[in-house]
Order: C-alpha cells, then structure tokens, then sequence
C-alpha cells in the first residue's frame, strides 16, 4: 500500500507543526530569568500596593528624577509604565 499525495503532505504539515512548537518552547525554556526589581516593600512605597497600576505611576515622577531622593541612571527606560516592568512584591 502506498501513501497518497496528501496523505505525505497531511503528514509533512504535522511535522512541521511538531517542529515549530517544540522550537517555540525551547526557546521560552531557555529564557533568561527575570532580573528587574520588584517595587520595595517599604514604608515609601506601601501606599501605591493599593493604587491601580496606572494611577500609582503618576508618583514615580516625585521621588525618581535627577534632583529627587532617588534619581534613575541615565540610561533608564521612560518612566511613563514603571509598574510593567518593576511588579509589586509577591
């Protein structure tokens, strides 16, 4: 017995398939860990674990600036989304 064309090309599709996802999930295995900090868990952030995410960035702006208390590098992303990449504490 012989396969019929789509029969080969029915099974070439699945291997394929087979293939991309195996690729996809290697490459989500071997992703790096997640190395931004978590939001401190301190007297001057308590306050914003309460907030919506995006009304608790508005503040960031206060404290996190050139002159603030605790100036960011300079070579820090736009502070517009600072709770997407730095989460609340677990």
């Amino acid at each position: 017995m012989t396969s019929t064309p789509k029969k080969r090309r029915l099974w070439l599709l699945n291997i394929i398939f087979v293939v991309v996802v195996g690729g996809v999930l290697l490459f989500l295995w071997n992703a790096p860990p997640e190395t931004t900090p978590r939001l401190p868990n301190n007297e001057n952030h308590q306050r914003f674990f309460d907030m919506d995410r995006k009304e608790a960035e508005n503040f960031c702006d206060s404290c996190h600036q050139p002159d603030g208390i605790y100036p960011l590098p300079e070579d820090h992303p736009p502070t517009f989304r600072c709770l997407f990449c730095h989460k609340l504490p677990d």
